[in-house]
């Protein structure tokens, strides 16, 4: 693995992907104490606030300790829309690492100190707002825990199963193999969104939050298992009557063991090629359930359930920071195929590492 990770570290493409995740999963660790606002802070009185502006430079042009002003909110009668301009009654100067609001720092240590934040009167919105006053770069940090975790969740319920699955089915042969290959290839048959939306489509009303959430990640890996099988069997085909795998039987080991202990472990490789190529499509598929209502629900946030506001073409025109959470999706499935694609040609001897 450390040869792995030098070669990856070689690759410019794969550094820069590895970098920027870093900094993402980091972010969403920190989340807490980076977010201005807490996951539940909402003022409606507030919605769709453009992001504040942070000024350096005072109105004499000098330098300054940054500051931002408030928005004020008016009626445009003309027009029949709400307009926010600035407040330039009353400055209100950032505080690094300052007290704010209440919280528990991954649910458990409580602690008031914030990366950023104002004064009490104040509100920094580095991001703008959404349709319920919600700080929308806040939101962006707790619904990335979600997104970006949800899919590794979903491998590890999926590969297990894969595996297994898939080395019983290449080693036995036969009957058993036939049988259970054509029930993975009925499950592949289906269009697997179709199949991921008839599934959350069915799950019960009243369910709270984290049940939802493990909800999904199964239902993820219940779409997922059947071609990571039908893969996996035909390695176990190629490596099932090679001399090690045979000597394992001379001495009476048994077939579970030689599975496990013998076959398996030759798929490593593949595996953690698989892995780093699957987490884009379920940060995907968790995007698109969110997006049409079917995933994390609100109040909660994802990436997915946050985008579903910028579906209106008004919003994309006057509202561009709704669509951060986009970028981020995208920015996130493209350094993991970087980094996939990569790993790939490291692993292949077939391929030469670029």
């Amino acid at each position: 693995m450390k040869d792995v990770f030098k070669q990856l570290w070689k690759d410019k493409f794969a550094r820069a992907a590895l970098i920027v995740l870093g900094l993402i999963y980091l972010a969403l660790f920190l989340a807490d104490f980076i977010a201005p606002y807490t996951k539940d802070f909402s003022d409606r009185t507030m919605a769709y606030v453009p992001p504040s502006k942070i000024f350096t430079i005072d109105e004499n042009g000098k330098f300054s300790k940054p500051y931002t002003y408030n928005y004020r909110r008016d009626f445009d009668g003309e027009n029949l829309k709400i307009i926010y301009s600035l407040d330039r009654s009353q400055k209100h100067y950032l505080k690094f690492f300052a007290q704010g609001e209440p919280y528990k720092f991954l649910g458990l240590i409580p602690m008031k100190r914030h990366l950023v934040t104002t004064d009490a009167d104040g509100r920094l919105f580095l991001l703008g707002t959404d349709i319920n006053g919600r700080d929308v770069f806040s939101r962006l940090l707790f619904g990335g825990r979600i997104s970006m975790t949800i899919g590794f969740l979903a491998l590890f319920v999926l590969f297990p199963i894969g595996l297994l699955y898939g080395g019983i089915s290449g080693y036995f042969g036969g009957k058993v193999d036939t049988i259970m290959m054509r029930f993975a290839e009925a499950i592949m048959s289906i269009p697997s969104f179709y199949l991921l939306i008839i599934l959350a489509s069915v799950l019960p009303s009243g369910m709270t939050s984290i049940q939802r959430f493990m909800l999904i990640v199964i239902i993820l890996a219940l779409v997922g298992w059947a071609g990571f099988a039908r893969v996996v069997r035909g390695m176990v085909l190629s490596v099932k009557n090679q001399e090690f795998v045979q000597a394992a039987r001379s001495i009476g080991q048994s077939r579970l063991g030689i599975i496990l202990k013998h076959i398996l472990p030759q798929t490593t490789s593949f595996v953690i090629v698989a892995m780093t190529l699957s987490v884009p499509s379920y940060i995907l598929s968790e995007s698109g359930l969110s997006f049409l209502g079917l995933g994390i629900q609100q109040p909660d946030a994802s990436w997915g359930n946050m985008l579903k506001e910028a579906q209106e073409f008004t919003n994309i025109i006057s509202r561009p920071w709704l669509l951060t959470p986009g970028f981020l999706i995208f920015v996130a499935v493209l350094a993991f195929n970087l980094i996939g694609d990569t790993i790939r040609d490291v692993l292949d001897p077939k391929n030469k590492v670029r």
